[in-house]
């Protein structure tokens, strides 16, 4: 599972990001001014950081210098609109930047862009006896090939990312499907065909009025 730090110093802002990349499959740190964020990142390894830039004690610009040394990917989440202020976020080492207000689901995909981008998502994901490998597109299973189609993939990678956590039916539908969820049988018949074709029964667990989780070993 992805580790995320959230710098922001509204805390209903910093609120709503952190339910919402939880609720995505994602592990969330928050801090609320720069120095207390400065101190969480010499004691942890972060995947990506999404950081305000005007923030009390250390701004933005200077968490960035902090983290470019450890290759940490950096989005900015700021109010900072003009094009001078992207630009220099930018030129400064920033992956991407997102102004306010914004869609958490436009988030959620910039956060997904920068993952991939950055190789922090990982090319190849193993779970039990299953390996999924995203740049040949193929599944094997007791080192035997798994024949599924693009949608059962995409479902299976949501899955085995975000393995120990509990995924929304919603936030399933979006990224595998890319639309709000219209009926729910499909994403189920799916979870059925992917249970039988890896013999894994036991191992997707239906989370009650949540959605579904893989088993950790």
């Amino acid at each position: 599972m992805n580790r995320i730090l959230i710098v922001e110093d509204e805390q209903t802002i910093s609120r709503l990001i952190q339910v919402s990349l939880t609720r995505a499959g994602y592990e969330c740190t928050v801090a609320n001014d720069g120095v207390s964020a400065a101190d969480l990142i010499e004691a942890n390894d972060f995947d990506l950081a999404l950081l305000d830039i005007m923030l009390p004690g250390l701004d933005g610009y200077d968490l960035l210098e902090y983290l470019r040394p450890m290759g940490t990917p950096v989005i900015f989440i700021t109010a900072k609109s003009s094009v001078k202020d992207r630009v220099k976020g930018l030129s400064l080492g920033a992956d991407d930047y997102l102004v306010k207000p914004f869609e958490v689901e436009e988030l959620i995909a910039r956060v997904e862009a920068v993952l991939r981008r950055t190789g922090r998502g990982g090319q190849t994901l193993t779970a039990f006896d299953v390996t999924l490998d995203l740049a040949e597109r193929r599944v094997t299973c007791g080192g035997r090939d798994v024949d599924l189609t693009p949608r059962e993939f995409a479902l299976l990678e949501q899955l085995m990312r975000n393995r120990g956590a509990a995924l929304y039916r919603d936030v399933l539908y979006e990224r595998v499907w890319g639309g709000e969820m219209t009926d729910t049988r499909t994403l189920d018949l799916h979870i059925q065909r992917l249970r039988k074709k890896l013999n894994w029964h036991d191992k997707i667990e239906t989370v009650y009025r949540v959605g579904y989780r893989l088993k950790k070993e």
